[in-house]
Order: C-alpha cells, then structure tokens, then sequence
C-alpha cells in the first residue's frame, strides 16, 4: 500500500485508522516509535511463550504463537501479509477432502517423529528425561541412554 504520510502506518494509510488513540499515536513520530517497539515486544514475548508452553498440555502453543502474529499484523505489514498467507492456507485446508487431511497429517506426525529421532540421534537424550522415557527410547536404533 502506498504511503500518504511521513508518519504512514505500514498496513493502514494514514487516516484510515479505527481507533482514535492510534490516529493520535500515529501522528507524534516519537510515540509511534514508542508504540511500536511495544507492540513488537508484545507480540515477541507471546510468540516465546507459546513456543515454551508449545509442549504443556493446554491451551498454550499454536494460540499464543497465532496471537503474537496478530499483535505484529496490527503493526507490521510483513506480518500482516504472513497473517493472511495463514488463512488463506486454513481456508485451502478446509475444502480439502477428509482422506487429502488425514495423509496430510499422518505424512506431518511421520517428519516430526523423524525431525525428533534425527536430534535424539545428533545431540543425544535430554539429562532431565525421566529414566522410564530413556528406556523407551533406547529402543530406538541409534538412540544411546544417556551417561
């Protein structure tokens, strides 16, 4: 989208803004820069914690991950437009017949059990893993216990 301003939002012209707290930020060059180092902190720190609680059983992970791209789309057009690949991508997915999604996601659970070998194998278990899940997993070929 072209610029109309010096100050010009990066996915809104100026002017276009809904929010009358943000048309006010947007035209104080010092609170804009403010206001998006905040918005960028936000959305990085949501994206961190959906990462590390991607794993914990809940409502963490992909939501937090998906909120911290909003919070980024609402200020940075690069984000923005990743924002829309995704739902373009949902949408594609979901005119998908049911056999198309479930290869779809026995060929994803298939690469990321190989990703998750592939590093057992390189980098070795985890000190911390429980003693029972190391002798499951010295099962695997090329997995050793750790030491």
């Amino acid at each position: 989208m072209p610029h109309t301003g010096a100050h010009a939002h990066h996915v809104l012209r100026t002017g276009e803004d809904r929010w009358a707290w943000r048309r006010r930020i947007r035209a104080n060059p010092h609170q804009l820069r403010v206001y998006r180092c905040v918005v960028g902190a936000v959305g990085l720190l949501l994206i961190l914690l959906g990462l590390a609680t991607g794993w914990l059983p809940g409502p963490g992970g992909i939501p937090l991950v998906l909120g911290g791209l909003a919070v980024w789309a609402s200020e940075f057009q690069w984000a923005h437009r990743l924002m829309l690949r995704l739902k373009h991508a949902l949408h594609v997915y979901q005119g998908w017949t049911r056999r198309k999604k479930v290869v779809f996601w026995l060929v994803f659970l298939a690469v990321c059990g190989l990703l998750g070998w592939a590093y057992l194998v390189v980098v070795g278990q985890p000190s911390w893993f429980p003693f029972e899940v190391d002798r499951v997993l010295a099962y695997l070929p090329g997995v050793d216990l750790p030491v």
